[in-house]
């Protein structure tokens, strides 16, 4: 069985704290070298804006300092990940913020959250980040899926935004459970918002019956299973199996050996893993944002296969 062995782990880690920002080098030392959730929070709070919700490239394929739904999920990963969220509680300025900026109205429409914003298009970006209307009609769902699980999860029952997510939750769910298209976010969006609905009893409100049987296929589907074609930017078992303990990991668990080993294959010499994607003609626009931008994903991939390969007792930290 292969593992990434001390050494190994040593070029990760200083390539780490040669690159990182600092938000991703919070949440390395966190995961890593007992860090604290403080500082976690502490690095999010510079880029919360005043209406509480989180833009100025937070998601590093996207520039745009003002408030996006996107951006925001992304900092509410974080904040559960971490730990960070339970740490806060609900009457944290930065959760009540959150709470505050997905409850506005802004960035949302009678089906959720959007995928993309207006304003997106002012700055530099990844391609998928300009303002669509046909791919928010089909993106959106995942977003509003996780930002649901979120309000779900941490926020109050009396307030305007839990009913509004209570709303939207009932409209995915149905929705998932004729859907054959997810989108590309869409399948972890609902797997997650359905896993929240599940433990917090809430099923018995929303059509749940069969729809993680439903969900368990459409994941197999999504896995990209010809390992050709990982190099390139393709849905891995990582994407919706992150340890051991994770619900689709039964059935799967040859083809999740296979990105194990893939991993520690595939890692670059003295440094970190290779991105799969580019900005495409936009990356020639904005080449020296996007060199920027492919830095700060390296250092924020490069903790994600960490804890991936870890779960699975694959990191050797000590001789």
């Amino acid at each position: 069985m292969k593992v990434l062995n001390k050494n190994d782990y040593q070029e990760i880690r200083t390539w780490i704290h040669r690159n990182a920002r600092q938000l991703e080098l919070s949440v390395w030392n966190y995961f890593f070298e007992n860090g604290s959730r403080e500082a976690v929070i502490d690095a999010l709070s510079y880029y919360q804006n005043e209406d509480g919700g989180f833009g100025h490239a937070v998601e590093p394929d996207g520039w745009n300092p003002e408030s996006s739904p996107y951006a925001t999920l992304v900092v509410t990963g974080i904040l559960r990940r971490t730990g960070a969220a339970d740490a806060m509680g609900a009457g944290h300025p930065m959760m009540e913020g959150v709470f505050c900026y997905l409850e506005s109205g802004a960035g949302r429409d009678e089906n959720g959250w959007l995928f993309s914003v207006p304003s997106n298009d002012d700055w530099p970006r990844a391609p998928w980040w300009s303002y669509n209307e046909a791919e928010n009609q089909l993106q959106s769902m995942g977003i509003t899926a996780g930002l649901c699980a979120f309000i779900l999860h941490y926020g109050k029952p009396e307030t305007a935004v839990y009913q509004t997510a209570l709303e939207y939750t009932a409209g995915i769910l149905g929705k998932a459970a004729a859907a054959e298209d997810f989108g590309e976010m869409g399948a972890g969006g609902v797997c997650m918002l359905l896993g929240e609905v599940m433990m917090s009893g809430l099923n018995a409100s929303f059509p749940c019956e069969g729809l993680m049987g439903k969900m368990a296929e459409v994941v197999n589907r999504s896995i990209e299973r010809d390992t050709e074609k990982w190099a390139g930017y393709a849905p891995r078992p990582s994407e919706f199996i992150w340890a051991p303990d994770s619900p689709f990991y039964k059935g799967n668990e040859e083809i999740v050996e296979k990105e194990l080993e893939y991993l520690i294959d595939t890692r670059k010499p003295g440094g970190v893993w290779d991105i799969t994607w580019t900005w495409f003609a936009l990356g020639e626009k904005y080449p020296k944002e996007f060199a920027v931008s492919e830095n700060w994903w390296k250092a924020s991939k490069a903790i994600e296969k960490l804890e991936f390969l870890r779960s699975f007792g694959r990191v050797k930290t000590e001789e």
